[in-house]
């Protein structure tokens, strides 16, 4: 049974992370050159600040250093979070993009974007944004008809919360 050095690296680290509090989402090696580069990407239901990624980092650098996962040549070990518009892949991907703007493919063809307000074990439930003074409307979304999902970025994103106190 042949694995990857990916998948030996995830077997390896991902109960380092899972102590810290987060998920694994990605781990890839990459190489330029001589030089080889580690990226390991994680995440939380609440996000992972700084300090908590530095832990991380701290974490995996000495079990790879312990183990020489990597074998002898020098790398570099890169720790982040998903980027902001991150594709959705697994059911606690679209949990945590509640109340973001999404944009699917769906099977049937189409693109939407819409708002996710709730995700079960089916699917979601989203708000289409009205066009040109048009009201919102509700969509239910399976996740068998969505074929990529990826959180748009937004920058003028009005804050409801901010609107209903004032």
């Amino acid at each position: 049974m042949s694995t990857t050095q990916s998948e030996r690296l995830r077997e390896l680290l991902e109960p380092l992370v899972t102590t810290q509090g987060l998920d694994l989402e990605e781990i890839e090696v990459d190489s330029v050159g001589r030089k080889r580069v580690l990226r390991v990407v994680v995440d939380s239901d609440t996000g992972a600040d700084l300090d908590l990624i530095a832990d991380v980092s701290r974490a995996l650098s000495a079990k790879l250093d312990e183990t020489n996962a990597m074998g002898e040549g020098e790398y570099t070990l890169e720790v982040g979070t998903p980027g902001a518009e991150r594709p959705l892949t697994e059911h606690r991907h679209y949990v945590r993009a509640t109340d973001r703007l999404v944009k699917f493919q769906l099977s049937e063809g189409g693109e939407l974007v819409a708002r996710i307000l709730k995700v079960d074990e089916e699917g979601v439930d989203t708000e289409v944004p009205g066009v040109k003074g048009r009201k919102a409307t509700a969509r239910r979304i399976a996740f068998d008809d969505i074929v990529r999902a990826r959180v748009q970025v937004e920058f003028s994103r009005k804050d409801n919360k901010k609107e209903e106190e004032a």
